[in-house]
C-alpha cells in the first residue's frame, strides 16, 4: 500500500518526463492517473452544465444537447491540434530535443487562435440559425440562442484548452495539463449555479448562465496551462521565439492535426446525425438522450485517459527507438481500460434508472435516458480496445489510418443501421441507441487487427 501511495504522488506531482526505460507498468500509471484525473474533470464539465441547466426547464436541458452536438465540431479541430501537439511533443521528448518540442508548442498555439477566432465569428452570427438547422422548437431557439453565441464565442479557450492539455501529455508532463481542468472545472461548479439561478449579486441569467460560467472557467484554465510553460524549469518550456511562424512545421502541424481533426469530425458528424434523428421524436426524447449522453462521456473521458497515455508511450517510445517497448505498452494499457469500462457498464445497466433520475424525474425524460443509458453501456468491453488502439496509432503520428476507418464504422455502418432500426424498422429512439455500440465494437475490432499489421511504427514526425 505505501508503494502505490508513493507512485500516487509522484504521479500528481509530474517531476518525471520520459518514460523510454524502467518498468512498463509503472510508465502506464504515472501517465493514466493524472490524465484520468484530467479527464474526469473534462467531462465533469459536461455533466455539471447538465445538473443544473435540467433545473430549469426540458428546454433549456434541450438546448445545451443541440448546442453540444454542433459545438463537436469545434471540438474535432481541438481534437486534431491537440493529437498532433501529442505526437509531434512525444517524439521530440523521446529524441531528447526539448527545444524543437517547444517550439511546436509555440506553433500550436498561433495554430489554434487563428482557427478558433474565425470560428467564434462564424458561430455568433449563425447561432439561432443552427439551432433551427438541428430540429429545434420556436421556444428552444428563442430561449437557447444566447447561449449558443456565448459557447461559440468561447471556442479560443476550447481549442486551446484542448491543444495545449495534449502538448503537456506529450510532454510527459500530464499533472500539468491535469491541475488545468481542476482549476476550469472547479470554477465552473462554483460559478454555474451563481450564474444560472442568480444567488447573492449574480444575475440570474438561466441556461445562459451556464455557457458564462462554462467559458470563465476554461479562459482561465488556459492561463494556468500558458504560466506553466511559460515558467517550467523541467522538461518542456516556451519562449517568445517560439511563436515566430514558421511555415515548414505549420505545415508539418496541419498534416497531422487534419488526418486528427478528420477522424473526430467523421465521428462527430455522426452524433449530429443522430441527434437530428431523434429531434423528430420530441424534446423529451432529446433532453433523456442528452442526459444519458452526458453520463456516457462522464465514464468514457477517464477512459480516454489511459488511451491519452497509450499515445504518450507510444510517441516517446518511438522517439527513442524502442517500437516493441511501445507496443507491450498498448496492450497493457488496453488490457487494463476494459476492465475499468466493464466494471461502469454493470453498474450503468443495474442502475441507468436512479442515475437518470438525478438530473430529471420527468416520466418521459427518464425512460428514455434509461433506455439509452442501457443500450449505450453495452459495448463498454469493445469502446476500451478501440479507443486506446486508434490513440496509439494517433500517438505514432500516423493520423490517415484512423480516418478511413472512422468512416466504415460510423458514415457506411453507424447511421445507416440508425435510420434503418428507427425509422424503416419503426424501433424509435431505442433504434438510434442500438446503432451506437454497433458501430464502435466493429471500429474496436478492424482496429485491433491494423495495428497488428504495425506499419504504424514506421511512421515518421
Amino acid at each position: 500500500m505505501k508503494k502505490w501511495i508513493t507512485l500516487f504522488r509522484l504521479a500528481l506531482d509530474g517531476s518525471e518526463q520520459s518514460y523510454t526505460s524502467g518498468s512498463i507498468n509503472r510508465a502506464i500509471f504515472l501517465l493514466s492517473v493524472p490524465m484520468i484525473l484530467e479527464m474526469i474533470m473534462e467531462s465533469l464539465f459536461a455533466v455539471v452544465d447538465v445538473f443544473f441547466v435540467s433545473k430549469v426547464s426540458i428546454d433549456a436541458v434541450a438546448t445545451v444537447g443541440l448546442t453540444e452536438s454542433v459545438i463537436t465540431l469545434i471540438y474535432s479541430i481541438a481534437i486534431g491540434l491537440s493529437t498532433a501537439a501529442t505526437a509531434l511533443v512525444a517524439r521530440r521528448v523521446g529524441e531528447g530535443n526539448a527545444d524543437q518540442a517547444g517550439r511546436a508548442i509555440g506553433q500550436i498555439i498561433l495554430i489554434s487562435l487563428v482557427i478558433s477566432v474565425v470560428m467564434a465569428g462564424f458561430g455568433f452570427v449563425y447561432a439561432g440559425d443552427i439551432l433551427q438547422l438541428m430540429g429545434a422548437d420556436s421556444q428552444v431557439i428563442e430561449s437557447g440562442t444566447m447561449y449558443a453565441r456565448i459557447t461559440f464565442l468561447s471556442s479560443p479557450a476550447i481549442v486551446l484548452l484542448y491543444s495545449l492539455s495534449g502538448a503537456l501529455r506529450g510532454a510527459g508532463a500530464a499533472s500539468a495539463a491535469m491541475r488545468s481542468l481542476w482549476v476550469a472545472n472547479g470554477l465552473n461548479m462554483i460559478l454555474d449555479p451563481l450564474f444560472i439561478f442568480g444567488i447573492a449579486f449574480f444575475p440570474e441569467m438561466g441556461v445562459t448562465g451556464a455557457a458564462v460560467a462554462t467559458t470563465i472557467g476554461r479562459v482561465i484554465g488556459v492561463g494556468y496551462q500558458l504560466y506553466f510553460l511559460y515558467n517550467s524549469r523541467n522538461g518542456v518550456s516556451i519562449e517568445w521565439a517560439d511563436f515566430v511562424p514558421d511555415f515548414q512545421l505549420i505545415k508539418s502541424i496541419l498534416s497531422l492535426a487534419a488526418g486528427g481533426t478528420s477522424q473526430f469530425l467523421i465521428s462527430s458528424a455522426s452524433w449530429i446525425f443522430l441527434a437530428r434523428m431523434l429531434a423528430e421524436f420530441g424534446t423529451d426524447v432529446v433532453a433523456g438522450y442528452t442526459i444519458a449522453i452526458r453520463v456516457i462521456i462522464f465514464t468514457l473521458l477517464p477512459a480516454w485517459g489511459m488511451a491519452n497515455a497509450a499515445a504518450t508511450l507510444v510517441g516517446q517510445n518511438l522517439g527513442a527507438g524502442h517500437p516493441d517497448r511501445a507496443e507491450t505498452s498498448v496492450w497493457r494499457t488496453a488490457y487494463y481500460n476494459m476492465w475499468f469500462l466493464l466494471s461502469l457498464a454493470v453498474l450503468f445497466f443495474l442502475a441507468a434508472e436512479p442515475i437518470i433520475s438525478l438530473f430529471n424525474t420527468s416520466a418521459a425524460v427518464v425512460q428514455t435516458g434509461v433506455t439509452a443509458l442501457r443500450v449505450l453501456c453495452l459495448g463498454y468491453g469493445f469502446y476500451a480496445y478501440g479507443m486506446v488502439i486508434i490513440q496509439a496509432i494517433n500517438g505514432a503520428g500516423d493520423t490517415r489510418t484512423p480516418i478511413y476507418l472512422n468512416i466504415i464504422c460510423f458514415w457506411l455502418i453507424e447511421i445507416p443501421v440508425a435510420y434503418i432500426l428507427a425509422l424503416l424498422l419503426n424501433w424509435g429512439p431505442i433504434g438510434v441507441f442500438a446503432a451506437v455500440p454497433i458501430g464502435e465494437s466493429i471500429l474496436a475490432i478492424m482496429g485491433i487487427l491494423v495495428f497488428r499489421r504495425g506499419r504504424w511504427k514506421l511512421t515518421q514526425v
